[in-house]
C-alpha cells in the first residue's frame, strides 16, 4: 500500500516549480491532490496531467491567497470535491527585492499577505475541518533558510519566513493534543524557474555554489520527497520542527 493511499492533500502554489513537484510526489504516494494556483492556468493543467500519469486524482482551484474568503472557498471546494482534507501544504510564496529604504507599502503587504497571512488563515480553515471531523491531519509549510539566515534587500521576505517559523512552533503546541502535526520544510538554493537568472549567470551561480558544501543547487524533487515523508504516518511523531533542504548552505553562508 502506498504511504498516502486514501489521503487528500491541498497544495497552495501547486502549478509550477517546487509546488508542482510536491503535487507529483504526493500523488505518486497515492494522495488525491487539490492543485491551487493564482495566475498560470496552463501550468496548473500541466500539473494535473502529471498527476494523471501516476494514476491519481486531482482538482484545480484558482485562488487569490491574499483574500481570506477565497482561502476558505479553496478548503470548502476541496472538501466538496473529495469529501475531506488530510494534508495542507502551504507552498505558495513570493519575494520582492528592494533596498530597505525603497520598500513600498504595496510590496510589503503583498509579501506578508501571501507568505504569512495566507498560511495563517489556510491553516485555520483546515484545522477547523480537522476538529470537526476528529481528523489528526498534517500541515507542512514551505519556508526558507531565510527564516534563520539574513537576506539583505529582502527584509519583508525574511520577516515573513521568521513569522512562519513561530507560527509553526506555536501551533505544534496548541494543536498537539488533537494529534495534528505541523512542520516547516526550508529550502535553500533550488533550481526552479524563479531562479532562472541565477542559472543563466555562471559568475553569480559560482558565488552561490561556493557557499554550499555539497557544491550545487538542489532540485524541486529534493524538497518534494521530504514533504511526502512528513505527510505520511511515518512522520506521526514529528511536529514543530524545521527541516533544511539546502546542501549545508545555512551553516556555511558568507555574504559576498
Amino acid at each position: 500500500m502506498k504511504k498516502l493511499e486514501n489521503k487528500v492533500a491541498i497544495v497552495t502554489g501547486g502549478s509550477g516549480g517546487i509546488g508542482q513537484s510536491i503535487c507529483q510526489f504526493l500523488a505518486r504516494e497515492g494522495a488525491k491532490v487539490v492543485i491551487n494556483y493564482h495566475s498560470d492556468a496552463q501550468e496548473a493543467q500541466e500539473t494535473q496531467e502529471k498527476i494523471q500519469e501516476v494514476g491519481s486524482e486531482s482538482h484545480i482551484v484558482q485562488t487569490n491567497l491574499a483574500k481570506v474568503d477565497q482561502i476558505e472557498n479553496l478548503v470548502r471546494e476541496s472538501i466538496e470535491r473529495f469529501g475531506k482534507v488530510d494534508v495542507l501544504v502551504n507552498n505558495a510564496g513570493i519575494e520582492k527585492r528592494a533596498d530597505f529604504w525603497d520598500v513600498t507599502e504595496e510590496d510589503y503587504d503583498l509579501v506578508l499577505n501571501i507568505n504569512l497571512k495566507a498560511v495563517f488563515f489556510a491553516t485555520q480553515a483546515v484545522v477547523k475541518h480537522f476538529r470537526a471531523t476528529n481528523n489528526p491531519g498534517k500541515i507542512i509549510n514551505i519556508s526558507s533558510v531565510h527564516e534563520e539566515l539574513p537576506f539583505p534587500h529582502f527584509t519583508s521576505y525574511c520577516a515573513s519566513k521568521g513569522g512562519l517559523k513561530m507560527i509553526t512552533r506555536n501551533l505544534a503546541v496548541e494543536l498537539g493534543s488533537m494529534g495534528i502535526t505541523i512542520n516547516n520544510v526550508s529550502p535553500g538554493a533550488i533550481a526552479t524557474p524563479i531562479n532562472q537568472n541565477l542559472l543563466n549567470n555562471p559568475e553569480l551561480l559560482q558565488k552561490v555554489t561556493k557557499n554550499i558544501p555539497l557544491g550545487h543547487l538542489g532540485e524541486p524533487e529534493d524538497v518534494a520527497a521530504l514533504v511526502a515523508f512528513l505527510a505520511s504516518d511515518e512522520a506521526k511523531y514529528i511536529t514543530g520542527s524545521t527541516f533544511y533542504v539546502d546542501g549545508g548552505l545555512l551553516w556555511n553562508y558568507q555574504e559576498q
